[in-house]
């Protein structure tokens, strides 16, 4: 499994713009043969923090969706919402566990 954690330092004037494309990608995405779960939060901390959760069932999953229209959508539009660096982490996962309450 793959797992994409990535945090977008939103221009504040820029938030609602990119909360209604973040919205768009998820609903695009979540469509996506191999996408297990695609997520995208406001930080509580800081408002104009973006984050992204998404899971793939595998690397081709993952590249499908980096090749998709809608992703390379987003991407083209990311450099004027941006007030920061982007972090992105890909993590390869052997083994998950869902852990009770």
């Amino acid at each position: 499994m793959i797992v994409i954690h990535a945090t977008f330092p939103i221009d504040p004037d820029e938030r609602e713009r990119a909360l209604e494309l973040a919205a768009d990608l998820v609903a695009e995405t979540t469509d996506e043969p191999g996408a297990i779960d695609y997520h995208a939060a406001i930080d509580i901390e800081d408002e104009t923090v973006l984050r992204f959760i998404e899971r793939y069932e595998n690397a081709e999953a993952f590249e499908a969706h980096v090749d998709s229209a809608h992703f390379q959508s987003f991407a083209e539009q990311l450099p004027e919402l941006l007030a920061g660096e982007p972090e992105v982490l890909r993590l390869e996962v052997s083994d998950a566990i869902e852990l009770e309450l």
